[in-house]
């Protein structure tokens, strides 16, 4: 196969994180939230990447049918990802007043493309515990979460079942507490990245560091594998961040595109046709500080006095937006995922993307590895 050749050629892949993940390549797809597929986790995890599947908004056993499903396309190890804090300050207490506040600069646009205005309901919490407890009893080769550190238990139990475990960071400071909690890899997540940011020890606001200085300070604060994350789309990003002291990436925009993903045509083609050039952060749309497309409701909901619910309610709340909105075919009342680099990614085939990153970064990652190499056993 090519993929085998081109292996055989070159050993930029060989490293501690594609060792301890038993993969060929050491290339993570991001997790994406509600927009990840069995297909898609399978077709990365094939190929000998790391697929990944985003199961924090799935009820345990909707997770338990999802992990059967992806072990039914692959053999190769894979990684469910989901979020240790399921809920901010404020939600269980939330009342129909604060529903209403919130739900006023979202109702016209709802009423204008004849979808229902929502009802209040009281917030029904699902329990990370209850989630994780899934995936312990199943095995899943990776377990991977962000917003938080898992129990004690709950790490020690992955160890004794050779689970392994990936943590995220937004900050040096949140690495070093993953590692002293015993994480065997540690995800460092630029600000750059798509989706909502996954910290934790400080507000999301103040924890915005680019990939471009995270990475080496996090490679630099701790001795477990560091995978870089945010704003990488295309070989050169790869390389660069191995030559940061990154030993793995995670991609997660450019594997949005494909047609593997959960992604809709609106959002896929909103990508594709440059949109992607301008993109914000806002809470606007879950409650959490997350990246997408600029658009008219990621405009309206960052306007001064409007009110947010916190997470995961306002999730809810602009769903009931999105779901007419995408019959409607108006993707800017949509929330558009998206990294700083979305406008290099272009591959509509997550095999192809990975065949031609693999052949990309064999050409040009000889002197970075070595280099890097070097670097560590000084």
């Amino acid at each position: 196969m090519k993929e085998q050749a081109i292996s055989s050629t070159s050993q930029w892949n060989r490293t501690r994180v594609s060792s301890s993940l038993g993969i060929e390549y050491p290339i993570i797809q991001g997790p994406l939230g509600g927009l990840s597929t069995q297909r898609l986790t399978a077709t990365v995890s094939n190929f000998g990447g790391l697929g990944s599947f985003g199961a924090h908004g799935l009820s345990p056993s909707a997770i338990r049918d999802v992990i059967a499903e992806i072990r039914e396309l692959t053999v190769n190890p894979f990684a469910i990802n989901l979020w240790v804090s399921m809920e901010d300050e404020g939600a269980r207490s939330s009342d129909q007043e604060a529903f209403s506040r919130s739900l006023a600069p979202l109702a016209r646009h709802i009423q204008a493309l004849g979808g229902s205005l929502p009802d209040y309901k009281p917030y029904a919490p699902v329990r990370f515990e209850d989630q994780a407890r899934v995936l312990l009893d199943a095995k899943v080769p990776v377990f991977s979460f962000i917003c938080g550190i898992p129990p004690r238990e709950i790490l020690d139990e992955c160890r004794s079942q050779r689970i392994l475990t990936i943590g995220t960071a937004t900050t040096p400071d949140e690495a070093i507490v993953l590692e002293q909690a015993g994480v065997d890899v540690i995800t460092a997540s630029g600000f750059e990245a798509g989706g909502h940011r996954g910290s934790f020890l400080l507000p999301a606001e103040d924890s915005l560091t680019g990939t471009f200085s995270l990475v080496p300070q996090v490679a630099d604060a701790v001795s477990v594998p560091v995978v870089a994350a945010g704003g990488i789309a295309d070989a050169r990003g790869i390389v660069a961040a191995f030559s940061l002291g990154a030993e793995g990436v995670q991609m997660g925009t450019v594997f949005l595109v494909s047609e593997e993903s959960g992604a809709s045509p609106l959002h896929r083609n909103a990508i594709l046709s440059g949109k992607g050039r301008r993109t914000g952060l806002t809470r606007g749309f879950t409650g959490r500080l997350a990246r997408g497309i600029y658009n008219q409701l990621l405009e309206e909901l960052n306007a001064p006095g409007v009110e947010v619910l916190p997470y995961p309610l306002q999730r809810a709340l602009v769903r009931s937006l999105s779901i007419p909105a995408e019959e409607a075919g108006k993707p800017e009342f949509l929330p558009l995922w998206a990294g700083q680099s979305a406008s290099l990614s272009r591959e509509r085939n997550a095999k192809v993307l990975l065949q031609k990153l693999v052949s990309e970064i064999s050409l040009i990652a000889g002197p970075v590895l070595h280099w890097n190499r070097e670097r560590r056993r000084i």
